[in-house]
């Protein structure tokens, strides 16, 4: 019997070690560049699946619509009415009811799913438009939005279709910084993916499109083929449906009932109803306000914050959008739909407010940076963006507990009526419930990854302060 000799076995155990001190470092960067994500993902899922689900009219006539497609192949609601929506959605939650069965709560649980990869692709957008900072904070804004939480948690397309939305944004954003007809291509299918699931996918044009316009492929002569390359999904998927399928024409995207449902007479249609709900509901003040300053001081500091100014103006170009299309729907047109449901008009902006008051934090470190030892209306401003995030933060923390709380919501569009988009909490938590523990473990989680993006800042703070004592 051969025995090993001690140099082979000295040689193994080295080479052993070295492999796991390089896993271990490995791990290690892994944990450091990753953490603050996985943090937010933590949190919200926490905070989200120990809320709901909410259901309404909606909800119940979305789930008939899936079990349409099991049982048809294709979304009829009450067993003859195929839905005036697109269908790509309902495909989706056809396949997932198909392996876990059909119920509101299995059908809940994938929207939340969804609603955790826009959590995901806002911390990335924000990343890679602005960098890190911007995109933890803007994907921590996000994931404990009131708003997003409770859409999330209902049997709605609604967050599907920004998923998609924000999926096609990504890759765009990474095609043109790549300057890659590769990424551009799969940009268009996401893009089709998304109008194909809800048509407020249109918004998500506009960055797109500004993108491509700052960024324009290299050779002029390209152009043509991005732009082919990017439109030829989204428009052959949409007359496959419509003409094909549906066989309904193309004709009855725009006799959607929301197109032609007046507002009941009794009702006084103001053109302040958009804005009513994202102060009382949407976003509250606080955000509203971090965006807001966070749009003035950097444009009052462009010179040091030139950086932020490219997408900050993309943003501030999404909102007005989405919001002045409502406002005329509901309020010049007086239909109803975009009148009363402000709640699902709106929310594709959700994303670019955050992007907004997000990048508040970054600019507020830059500002204190050089506000500290020269400018001292740029750290007092830096001090105060700081303030307000950590305040809009607390807000939805709280908010969020409300709303799990409530049997039943109503986001009113004007303080003095009762006009708005309603739903009913399945299973509210009771002040007992062992689940708010969940969610203060979700909003610790929390906080551990901002405590983790400012570690190194932290340190150096401590450290500062010694030394001036």
């Amino acid at each position: 019997m051969k025995t090993i000799k001690a140099p082979i076995i000295q040689k193994f155990q080295n080479h052993l070690f070295l492999n796991l001190t390089v896993n271990t470092s490995n791990l290690r960067k892994i944990i450091s560049e990753y953490y603050p994500l996985l943090a937010i993902l933590i949190a919200y899922l926490l905070v989200a699946l120990s809320a709901g689900p909410y259901e309404n009219g909606d909800t119940a006539w979305e789930l008939d619509s899936v079990s349409g497609v099991l049982k048809y192949g294709l979304p009829y609601s009450n067993g003859s009415y195929l839905i005036d929506q697109p269908p790509l959605g309902f495909y989706i939650q056809a396949a997932f009811a198909k392996a876990v069965g059909l119920s509101i709560n299995n059908g809940t649980f994938l929207v939340t799913l969804f609603g955790l990869g826009c959590v995901a692709l806002v911390y990335g957008i924000g990343n890679a438009a602005y960098n890190k900072t911007t995109g933890f904070f803007a994907g921590l804004l996000f994931a404990l939005s009131p708003w997003h939480m409770v859409i999330s948690r209902s049997f709605l397309i609604d967050v599907p279709c920004l998923f998609f939305s924000l999926f096609s944004l990504f890759l765009g954003l990474i095609a043109v910084q790549k300057s890659s007809l590769k990424f551009f291509v799969f940009s268009g299918l996401a893009f089709a993916a998304a109008f194909n699931t809800k048509l407020y996918a249109v918004f998500a044009l506009i960055p797109l499109l500004v993108l491509f316009l700052w960024y324009p492929p290299k050779k002029s002569q390209k152009i043509l083929l991005w732009l082919s390359a990017f439109s030829i999904p989204v428009v052959a998927t949409t007359l496959f449906w419509y003409e094909t399928i549906a066989d309904i024409g193309m004709e009855s995207i725009f006799l959607h009932p929301d197109f032609f449902i007046p507002i009941p007479t009794d009702v006084a249609a103001t053109y302040f109803f958009a804005a009513n709900f994202l102060v009382s509901y949407g976003l509250g003040w606080l955000l509203i306000d971090a965006a807001v300053f966070s749009l003035l001081v950097c444009i009052l500091q462009r010179h040091l914050l030139r950086n932020f100014l490219f997408f900050d103006a993309i943003s501030v170009a999404v909102i007005v959008c989405v919001m002045a299309v409502n406002i005329f729907l509901g309020a010049g047109l007086h239909l109803r739909a975009p009148f009363q449901n402000a709640f699902k008009y709106d929310y594709q902006a959700l994303p670019f407010f955050c992007f907004l008051a997000g990048s508040m934090a970054s600019k507020s470190v830059s500002m204190i940076t050089v506000g500290w030892s020269k400018k001292k209306g740029a750290l007092a401003g830096g001090l105060f963006g700081f303030i307000l995030v950590a305040a809009t933060l607390l807000y939805n923390v709280r908010y969020v507990q409300f709303f799990s709380m409530w049997e039943y919501l109503l986001f009113r569009v004007a303080p003095n009526i009762t006009a708005g988009y309603s739903l009913f909490n399945a299973a509210p938590l009771i002040q007992s419930s062992p689940l708010h523990v969940v969610q203060f473990i979700g909003f610790a989680v929390a906080i551990s990854g901002i405590l983790w993006v400012g570690r190194y800042r932290i340190v150096a703070l401590v450290d500062f302060l010694r030394r001036r004592s």
